[in-house]
């Protein structure tokens, strides 16, 4: 089997009972003739939609389902084999592929419990949150200005977490819900029927038994995914880009998968227009002064070897959604080490949070050894097992990159805090991030850290 085929197949994954560490996304898959397929056609004007692109959608033999105006783009559908090859006759087409479908990334579980079934007078935030602790000094943080996320302007700083969702009910998060809006058909609630999103905000913004980086910060929930199944890459764009125009200061992003660039001589490149997709609402939401925030992945590889990553296939293998302008956050344990599922590589990581591994006996191999303490642990829904229903609120612990990611946006929120809802450019929260991060390993940057493990002490007294 290719390397292309493990990583979409799973097969690079550490077994863990019955748990999986990591989850790509994966490709609709080249168009089929007589069947209705998806498609992205990106036209050379980034800033609209230019005259005569319905013309030539329907030229092609196509129909716009949903129109990103601002990123001009659409999603087309097309019962036309030869859709691809006729839209790009177009002068006004810049690319066009079928749409990717994107997953939120899977992750360690350890065991939930319910917010009532709490043991009376746990202190569950010292007995737990060890990663909470790690990145604010033993809470040293919130004790400097701008430390727990209140802003020296007295304005909100809001995370947006585009995810599957939040439990704005969760007793830890209702006071620090700043609303969401869903962008998965056929659901208009922005509430958590998974838990990933909802242990994401926590590690953000939590603030009662468990406490966030930041637990005077906002989180906005931009719900992208429904109970089960994926996402399509032009509903996570739109989420993007409807954060940065509601202005949240911070968008954090625990999701993704791997593209794979065909041979042109194979097929078409599929995957071409997806990617600019991406870049176009990471660099619209950046322009707009948001500071974008994304995970690794968790498949243990080298993502700066994209020709590796593609083995016995012709092309490269690339992480998306990923770009130079994105903080991409790799994933440490309880003892600042990488976890063993973290991706890491030259040029591919700006910095490490805790994400929790299953501790240092841990046998990946033998899967023996686990110890569910080392995980990193948040809020999350209770959910009904057959409707996915929240019945519930509660804690639960999860190990991935996933949980890295919102400990480095809660991180920029705090810096923006200290200084001023949009005084920084998220070039400049970056730095100061990156600047005051721990040096571990190698002296300097290196391929599994970046510039460090993340510190909020340093960062609030970094001038």
């Amino acid at each position: 089997m290719s390397t292309r085929k493990k990583l979409y197949a799973g097969t690079l994954a550490v077994l863990l009972g019955g748990a999986t560490i990591f989850n790509a996304g994966v490709t609709k898959g080249e168009a089929e003739a007589n069947t209705e397929n998806t498609y992205l056609v990106i036209f050379k004007d980034q800033q609209g939609l230019p005259a005569g692109y319905a013309e030539a959608i329907k030229k092609a033999g196509g129909q716009v389902e949903d129109r990103l105006d601002k990123l001009g783009a659409v999603e087309v559908t097309s019962k036309n084999a030869n859709f691809l090859n006729d839209v790009k006759k177009s002068s006004l087409v810049l690319e066009a592929g079928v749409e990717n479908t994107v997953y939120p990334e899977q992750t360690i579980e350890g065991e939930t419990v319910a917010v009532e079934d709490l043991t009376e007078g746990a202190d569950f935030y010292n007995q737990y949150m060890w990663d909470i602790k790690q990145v604010t000094n033993n809470g040293e943080s919130w004790n400097l200005p701008g430390g727990t996320g209140l802003s020296v302007d007295g304005e909100d700083i809001v995370v947006g977490v585009i995810d599957t969702g939040i439990d704005y009910n969760h007793p830890d998060l209702k006071d620090n819900y700043a609303g969401g809006k869903s962008f998965v058909p056929g659901y208009s609630d922005p509430i958590d029927q998974n838990s990933h999103g909802t242990h994401v905000a926590g590690s953000i913004a939590a603030k009662g038994e468990a406490l966030g980086v930041g637990p005077d910060l906002k989180v906005a929930s931009y719900r992208v995914f429904g109970p089960t199944g994926g996402a399509a890459t032009s509903h996570i764009a739109e989420a993007l880009m409807t954060a940065a125009d509601d202005n949240v200061d911070v968008v954090n992003m625990s999701l993704g998968g791997y593209d794979w660039f065909q041979d042109p001589a194979y097929a078409t490149k599929d995957i071409v227009a997806d990617v600019q997709l991406f870049n176009r609402a990471i660099q619209y939401a950046i322009k707009k002064g948001v500071t974008v925030v994304g995970s690794a992945g968790n498949n243990a590889v080298d993502l700066s070897s994209p020709g590796k990553l593609s083995g016995d296939d012709t092309g490269a293998t690339h992480r998306s959604p990923s770009s130079q302008t994105m903080i991409r956050v790799s994933a440490g344990g309880a003892l600042k080490n990488l976890a063993f599922y973290s991706n890491y590589g030259v040029g591919k990581i700006d910095v490490m949070a805790p994400g929790g591994d299953l501790g240092p006996n841990y046998d990946p191999v033998t899967r023996t050894g686990r110890d569910n303490s080392y995980l990193a642990y948040s809020t999350v829904p209770v959910l009904d097992p057959d409707t996915k229903e929240v019945i519930g609120h509660g804690y639960g612990g999860k190990g991935g990159t996933s949980m890295a990611a919102p400990k480095t946006a809660a991180l920029a929120g705090v810096v923006i805090a200290k200084h001023g809802k949009d005084k920084l450019t998220p070039a400049q929260v970056k730095a100061i991030i990156q600047n005051s991060a721990e040096d571990l390993f190698k002296p300097g940057y290196d391929e599994q850290t970046g510039h460090g493990l993340i510190n909020a002490v340093n960062a609030l007294k970094l001038k």
